[in-house]
């Protein structure tokens, strides 16, 4: 019996860990997603003007790029210069597995709309930014759109002491700009958009067990963040954008769908309430998932605009 019961112990143990490394890449490999795809998924759900701006913007050339080092790696990001000598930069960070191109529909609203100057980095492991695994917005994430800040600010402030710029981000790109948000960035930044945000990775990985597995948080979700700590050094309560957001003084304007089932939209309320202000929230109703611009431009744009006008200048 004694040796039954080791053996099944040990064959229980070899099973927890084996799930753990199933579960850990299973999160974090990377998806090197090409150009034309994430052009082409985007017109699947942006507005037609919104299309045929970013065919024009293709065509002239005016989307253009660049690639510096960053801890002998290197990284990449999109950017669009204003018509007009204008200062003021919008920074947006694209989601899980997608690409800085796949923010091309909020370029739209700040270039086109705001006639601001647009940047979009491939955060690590996406687009063309090497990788080995996803940073659900924490650790190298932040490290990459915090040189990106001192990168755009140096390309835009002209003769000033400095640009006004915005940080815009969706998804995990909206838990990175609001981890970004929490510790201290450049003077630069003047405010910051989250849309559809997660309060921290712990938090938004035990909501999908469950909805895709059907399994609870132990043992299974605390195995794989420690693995995830051996092998990657951070874990998934350390990537808390709620923590972060408790010593943020920086204005942040909050967006969800009221209908996320992907982030709960019960996460943005966590996340309002541990902001200090200046904050403000708008549930945008009826929307799924990141789809708050795409079936409400209108009200999205004004919103932002506002919202933006009050720091940019």
């Amino acid at each position: 019996m004694a040796w039954s019961f080791a053996t099944t112990v040990l064959l229980l143990l070899a099973a927890l860990v084996g799930s753990s490394f199933y579960m850990l890449d299973f999160a974090l490999s990377p998806l090197q997603r090409s150009d034309d795809e994430a052009i082409e998924r985007l017109a699947h759900h942006a507005p037609d003007a919104v299309v045929s701006w970013v065919d024009s913007v293709r065509s002239v050339g005016a989307l253009r790029d660049t690639t510096i080092d960053i801890d002998g790696v290197p990284a990449h990001a999109w950017y669009l210069r204003a018509d007009a000598d204008s200062m003021p930069v919008a920074l947006l960070v694209h989601g899980y597995k997608d690409t800085g191109l796949s923010m091309l529909h909020i370029a739209h609203l700040y270039h086109h709309d705001l006639g601001m100057n647009v940047f979009m980095p491939d955060l690590p492991a996406h687009g063309h930014t090497p990788g080995d695994h996803i940073d659900m917005g924490w650790s190298d994430d932040c490290k990459h759109v915090l040189r990106w800040i001192e990168v755009a600010d140096d390309m835009f402030r002209g003769g000033y002491a400095r640009c006004d710029m915005v940080l815009h981000g969706i998804s995990m790109g909206a838990s990175t700009v609001m981890n970004v948000a929490g510790s201290m960035p450049s003077a630069c930044v003047r405010c910051v958009v989250e849309d559809c945000g997660y309060t921290s990775a712990w938090d938004e990985f035990s909501y999908q067990l469950d909805a895709m597995f059907g399994l609870p948080e132990f043992p299974l979700l605390y195995t794989t963040s420690a693995l995830c700590r051996l092998r990657y050094g951070w874990s998934f309560g350390q990537a808390s954008s709620l923590k972060q957001l408790t010593q943020c003084h920086l204005p942040m304007l909050f967006i969800h769908g009221d209908s996320d089932d992907f982030v709960p939209t019960a996460m943005v309320q966590t996340l309002y309430d541990a902001k200090p202000q200046p904050k403000q929230l708008w549930l945008a109703p009826g929307s799924a998932h990141a789809r708050a611009y795409s079936d409400h431009p209108v009200e999205y744009t004004r919103l932002v605009g506002d919202f933006v006008g009050q720091y940019c200048h």
